[in-house]
């Protein structure tokens, strides 16, 4: 995994947001075991509590449960996948919208953009 954390929002939000996207995106499957907090931490240069609290968050969430002996996996449960999904795009959609706005373009004008950029 490539991580690039920054320091102007909190780090475990960050966490959470990338492994989301792996999620959505496919490059962590449903069902799939997640590498170790220790790994992880390891790999994206934090603190393993600081991993060990976004991990948690997303056992809260439903997006990851854990075994005893055998770690922590992604749901396989597709619907909590695809919701997870869905709520990502919106928040894109929103962004999007609200910048265009601001730049004063219409309705017509932003979806014609996005029709010849597409």
């Amino acid at each position: 995994m490539s991580w690039s954390l920054d320091s102007d929002r909190p780090i475990f939000i960050q966490i959470i947001e990338h492994m989301e996207s792996d999620i959505v995106s496919g490059a962590l499957p449903p069902g799939s075991k997640v590498p170790s907090v220790r790994e992880l931490a390891a790999d994206a240069a934090v603190n393993p509590n600081t991993m060990q609290r976004a991990l948690s968050e997303m056992e809260r969430r439903g997006l990851m449960h854990s075994e005893r002996t055998s770690g922590r996996f992604v749901t396989d449960d597709e619907s909590v996948i695809s919701t997870l999904k869905k709520n990502i795009a919106s928040a894109g959609v929103e962004s999007f919208i609200s910048s265009m706005r601001r730049l004063g373009l219409d309705r017509d004008e932003v979806l014609t953009m996005i029709r010849e950029n597409y």
